[in-house]
């Protein structure tokens, strides 16, 4: 399954009072895996950027002055999301900017979440943590991401956080790369990407094995099962198996 983690900055809050994208930073997934093929825009607004935005994100107009227009790079970047499902952090504001944006350049373009799926990290995130902090900052600390260069806001380095945060939080798993797969190349390097995963999240494998005691409790059971039952404890027949 091919995903992208997507952030955008943008010259405010609202695109229906005129404020528009200024950055859009977008990490490629593919079956849960980094695949390098990131794509990072910076875009002229053709307007101010409200000094609030600024001291968020730290881009000025100046920075932009050399950039391209969205109706520029509107085809590059449809191209790029086309098909894939959108991972974003708070999906209604960066959806609602990149709707706003699309449109101004085709008056016909259907919204990005009737055209592919979006999974809103927020709302998974409130799911998991009800009542607790779940701003990406927050998610970092939680998951224990390095997040330490994000002095600012910024759209391609928040995208590559929120993918570690994504992975994360809907289990950490990473394809090793050994099922159907022959290639001993491949799979040592998709088993030192799962190292290195495990090493940034500091922890590494464990196998917890129960004790004689706990088997012996578990071998009881399982009799107490078989006999309450008749002598039909599934669980027993499989252990003897």
């Amino acid at each position: 399954m091919r995903q992208i983690v997507l952030d955008t900055e943008t010259t405010g809050l609202e695109p229906t009072q005129g404020h528009r994208i200024i950055e859009v930073g977008c990490v490629e997934l593919s079956d849960r895996r980094l695949t390098g093929n990131d794509l990072h825009l910076y875009i002229h607004p053709d307007r101010d950027i409200d000094q609030g935005a600024i001291d968020v994100h730290g881009i000025t107009l100046e920075f932009l002055d050399d950039k391209p227009r969205f109706g520029e790079i509107a085809q590059t970047l449809a191209e790029y999301l086309d098909g894939a499902e959108l991972i974003i952090h708070n999906a209604p504001f960066d959806l609602g900017f990149l709707n706003h944006e699309f449109r101004s350049v085709n008056a016909d373009h259907a919204a990005l979440e009737s055209r592919q799926p979006v999974i809103d990290t927020l709302v998974e995130a409130r799911q998991l943590y009800p009542g607790q902090r779940n701003s990406l900052d927050a998610l970092c600390k939680r998951f224990e991401i390095d997040n330490s260069n994000r002095e600012l806001h910024g759209a391609l380095l928040d995208a590559q956080l929120l993918a570690d945060v994504y992975l994360a939080m809907t289990g950490g798993q990473i394809d090793i790369g050994l099922a159907g797969d022959d290639n001993a190349e491949s799979g040592a390097l998709a088993t030192a990407g799962l190292a290195d995963h495990l090493a940034r999240a500091g922890r590494r494998p464990r196998v917890a094995r129960a004790s004689d005691d706990e088997r012996a409790t578990h071998a009881r059971y399982l009799d107490m099962l078989a006999e309450a039952s008749g002598g039909r404890c599934l669980w027993q027949s499989l252990d003897q198996g």
